[in-house]
C-alpha cells in the first residue's frame, strides 16, 4: 500500500490516475436518483469512464460483477431501490469492487437516515461522500459525536469526521467550501472548487460519481476520493471562468470534465495532507 506524504507526491499520483482512467475507461454502475441520472451519466463519459444506470433486482448483481466501481445514491428513494442497492453492494463486496455511497438527504427524514445506515450495516462501503449534515446523521446512538452544529470550521470537521470514519471503518469525504477526506487516521483537505457549484443541481451527486471513477483505477479509497474531489473542484474553477450563470455553468462543467488533461490537473491541485 502506497503512503503519500507530500502535496507533490499527491499531485503526481493524481495526474497518473487520471491518465489511467482515460485509458481504461472503467464501467461504473450507478443506482442513483432520477434527478441527476442523465447528467451523471454524461459527466462520467466526459471524465473518461463508461456509465451504466440500472436498479432492477434481476440484473443489478450481474452488472455490478462486471463493473469497476458501484455508486449507491439514495436521492430518490423507495424500499425497492434500497433492496437493489444492498443486492448490488453485496455482490461488489464479493468481487472486491469499490462501493461509493451518497447518503443524499440523510438526517432530513427517518427513511433516508435509516436507509443509509442499513446500507452501511449490510455492505462494506469504500467511501461515503456527503455534506456535513448528511455525514453526521450516520452516527448511531452510541457514537462519540452527534449533531451538526460542531461543524463550523475545517478544524472541527476533521475531529468529528475522524472519529466517525474510524467508527464506520470507511473513508468519509465531507464536501463543502474546503473538502475533507479522512479514514480516521489520515486527513486530506482539498481547496479546489467554486461557489457556483452550489447553484447547479446534482454537483454533489456528480462528485460522488467521479469518486467512483477514480476508485476504479486507484485501490486506496482515501487517495481515490481526494483525487476525484480535487479534479472536480478544479473543473468547477475552470468552468466558472467561462460561465456567468448556472445554466451555462452546468454545460461548462461537462466541457471541462472532458478537457482537463493530466498535466493541467497536476498543476492546478490545491491540497494539504495531515495538516
Amino acid at each position: 500500500m502506497t503512503t503519500i506524504t507530500t502535496p507533490d507526491e499527491f499531485k503526481q499520483a493524481a495526474a497518473a490516475d487520471l491518465a489511467v482512467l482515460r485509458e481504461k475507461k472503467p464501467l461504473v454502475h450507478n443506482i442513483t436518483n432520477f434527478v441527476v441520472m442523465n447528467y451523471t451519466a454524461m459527466a462520467l463519459l466526459a471524465v473518461g469512464a463508461s456509465p451504466i444506470m440500472a436498479h432492477a433486482h434481476e440484473e443489478v448483481e450481474d452488472l455490478t460483477a462486471i463493473s469497476g466501481a458501484l455508486v449507491l445514491n439514495i436521492g430518490t428513494l423507495t424500499d425497492y431501490w434500497i433492496a437493489s442497492m444492498i443486492k448490488a453492494g453485496k455482490k461488489a463486496n464479493v468481487r472486491n469492487i469499490p462501493v461509493i455511497l451518497d447518503p443524499v438527504g440523510a438526517g432530513a427524514t427517518r427513511m433516508r437516515t435509516d436507509a443509509a445506515k442499513k446500507i452501511i450495516r449490510e455492505v462494506d462501503v469504500s467511501v461515503i461522500r456527503g455534506n456535513a449534515s448528511e455525514i453526521l446523521s450516520l452516527a448511531d446512538e452510541t457514537s462519540k459525536t452527534k449533531g451538526v452544529d460542531s461543524l463550523h470550521s475545517v478544524d472541527e470537521a476533521s475531529r468529528v469526521a475522524g472519529i466517525l470514519a474510524a467508527e464506520l471503518k470507511t473513508v468519509l469525504a465531507v464536501t463543502g467550501k474546503v473538502d475533507l477526506i479522512t479514514d480516521g487516521t489520515s486527513f486530506i483537505r482539498v481547496q479546489n472548487g467554486h461557489p457556483m457549484m452550489s447553484l447547479v443541481t446534482g454537483t454533489g451527486c456528480t462528485a460522488t460519481a467521479v469518486i467512483a471513477a477514480f476508485s476504479a483505477v486507484n485501490p486506496q479509497p482515501l487517495y481515490a476520493a481526494a483525487e476525484a474531489l480535487a479534479f472536480f473542484g478544479l473543473v468547477g474553477e475552470r468552468a466558472a471562468l467561462e460561465a456567468g450563470a448556472p445554466g451555462s455553468y452546468q454545460v461548462k462543467l461537462l466541457d471541462h470534465l472532458y478537457l482537463l488533461d493530466p498535466e493541467s490537473f497536476k498543476k492546478g491541485i490545491q491540497v494539504t495532507l495531515n495538516d
